[in-house]
């Protein structure tokens, strides 16, 4: 087996220059690849305050040892400085092009691109090097269009990333898979980078390996759900427990639910997008086009929105996927439109259930046509403050939560405000244990908050689908240890911990710490309906659960690591809160 690759692709777009560079050997084993090794460079070479959308701030391109290697879909990274939250941001997406990425960059973990170009670029990866290409031609054209005309697995952005809508997308594959939260389709927008084109073949090697990790994730709970459903049953689960956050988070269960949930999908779906042990999504056909939705479209578009029709829901999910935008901030925007407009704060008539009108305010968000649209492409926050309306919809640290409503489910809150990225359920989803073992303490509520913020990390380093991972009970350990590299499950369980902790440095010094980890407004009011009927966040409650997850964290009472902490972690290096990037 070839040597582990331990190089980076550097692109400047101003100076249209592309390097190559080492990277450094405690950096590779102490982040490993993926989330950790590009958290750490951008913790390196960000200066506090930078502009998300400027051209200092850079754009990383990862994937991990594992990539391409292990069951279900291959992922890579997206990493950078958020615009919507002004937080540390990584948003991953499977499909084919994260599998030809890992094999056009050869013996390179990433790509790390910087500046602004004059005119629309593209960059091409193919053999372990890269060239830029003029794109002026594609400006202006959605993600399945821009992959239709260009050679290779393409990831690139639509019409919103040109506008930088602060929470655009990054779409492969035609606009099947997407670096979804966030905005780095925005950074990928203000850099004048249209497309990144990767012209390879993905890992074949270890099929003995393969076949072992594949048994045991298809003999975990998780991977005979996920071979039967991928992730559209999440509708149906969340709808049973109480926790579907319905009509723009007014209700907490949803009567149309058995018409967007998971027979209704296989109703509609013509096939899976992947053959194999692990299928892929259910195929759709819409209005739009053909569609992979996953389960975030019926969740927000469909039950946030008060759409009970499959067809509806998904016709909205391919939109967005067209446009370039994220399915649960622009959700959430509509719902927060609609909200607004019951209660006066904005002239316009629109409606819960009303699948048309919600595409129409779609088109505008992506394009910032209107002043409505424009202001809603900057989160549901950012449009409050014009409008009035704020708490309508909740949000953490700027970004608009997923339909997983915590109001009966606590740790869920945890998890939501500690996320590094913001109110996101990929981070810790300890709502499926939680609603159905009721009787937790704060004890086992922290617990499993950072156990699997840790188990995460990690996998999002190696780089292995969250879903598929949680079934590899050493970590992944063998395999990695089969490539080269000698980490043992403990050390890997360890490194999880500090890309945590890194990511929380970089968070803190952006002026991020206690303050925006806060239960948002919008969840300490009563739900309605369901078995979590009244049910709302303590505030109270919630400060003392929030101080022992900083304790069992090594934090300060402000979520700040200590030196302890960070001198446990080996992050000794990076005792700089209070100054400026080191390097």
């Amino acid at each position: 087996m070839s040597n582990p690759p331990d190089r980076l692709l550097r692109v400047d777009l101003t100076r249209r220059v592309v390097t190559t560079e080492r990277v450094p050997d405690r950096w590779r084993r102490q982040y490993i690849g993926g989330k950790g090794l590009g958290a750490r460079y951008l913790y390196e070479e960000l200066e506090p305050g930078t502009d998300p959308l400027g051209p200092e701030n850079a754009l990383l391109f990862m994937v991990g040892p594992l990539t391409g290697r292990a069951p279900g879909e291959p992922r890579y990274a997206a990493i950078t400085k958020s615009p919507l939250t002004g937080a540390f941001l990584d948003s991953y997406s499977g499909g084919e092009f994260a599998g030809a990425l890992a094999g056009a960059l050869e013996d390179c973990l990433g790509a790390f691109i910087t500046g602004r170009a004059d005119d629309p670029l593209t960059l091409v990866i193919e053999d372990g090097t890269a060239t830029l290409e003029p794109a002026g031609e594609l400006w202006g054209a959605d993600a399945e269009a821009t992959a239709e005309a260009l050679e290779g697995n393409v990831a690139c952005i639509g019409p919103a990333g040109e506008k930088r809508v602060s929470y655009a997308t990054i779409a492969a594959d035609g606009g099947d898979h997407h670096a979804g939260r966030g905005g780095a389709g925005a950074v990928m927008g203000a850099k004048r980078l249209k497309a990144v084109v990767a012209r390879g073949d993905p890992p074949e090697d270890s099929p003995a390996l393969r076949e072992t990790y594949e048994r045991q994730f298809l003999a975990d709970g998780t991977g005979r759900w996920q071979a039967a459903s991928e992730t559209l049953e999440s509708i149906d689960f969340a709808d049973e427990v109480g926790a579907l956050a319905t009509h723009g988070w007014q209700e907490s269960r949803f009567e149309g639910a058995d018409g967007i949930g998971i027979e209704a999908a296989r109703d509609a779906a013509t096939g899976r997008e992947r053959d194999g042990p692990i299928p892929g999504g259910f195929e759709v056909d819409t209005d739009e086009g053909e569609s992979v939705p996953r389960g975030a479209a019926p969740m927000t578009l469909g039950a946030g929105l008060g759409i009970d029709e499959f067809d509806a829901v998904a016709t909205l999910g391919a939109r967005c996927d067209r446009l370039g935008i994220d399915v649960i901030s622009a959700g959430n925007a509509v719902a927060w439109a609609i909200r607004a407009s019951a209660d006066g704060l904005i002239d316009r008539e629109i409606e819960f259930g009303d699948g048309a009108a919600a595409g129409g305010l779609l088109e505008e968000i992506a394009n910032r046509s209107t002043p409505l649209g424009d202001a809603l492409a900057d989160g549901v926050e950012k449009a409050a403050e014009e409008f009035g309306g704020e708490g309508l919809i909740p949000a953490v640290k700027g970004m608009a939560l997923p339909s997983y409503d915590p109001r009966g489910a606590s740790a869920m809150a945890l998890a939501y405000a500690t996320s590094d990225r913001g109110g996101c359920h990929r981070r810790a989803r300890p709502i499926e244990s939680e609603a159905l073992s009721p009787g937790w303490d704060d004890a086992e509520r922290v617990q499993r908050v950072i156990g699997e913020q840790n188990r995460r990390s990690v996998l999002w380093s190696l780089i292995v689908d969250d879903f598929v991972g949680e079934g590899f009970a050493d970590l992944g350990a063998a395999w990695f240890q089969a490539l080269g590299y000698d980490h043992t499950p403990e050390e890997l369980r360890r490194t999880g911990e500090r890309i945590w902790t890194l990511t929380r440095l970089f968070n803190v010094r952006e002026g991020l710490d206690r303050d925006a980890d806060a239960v948002p407004t919008a969840l300490t009011e009563p739900a309605a309906g369901g078995p979590n009927d009244g049910s709302a966040i303590d505030a109270e409650a919630f400060g003392t659960l929030l101080d022992r997850y900083y304790a069992a964290r090594g934090w300060d009472d402000r979520g700040r690591p200590t030196r302890e902490t960070l001198d446990r972690l080996g992050l000794d290096d990076l005792n700089d809160l209070d100054g400026g990037a080191k390097r």
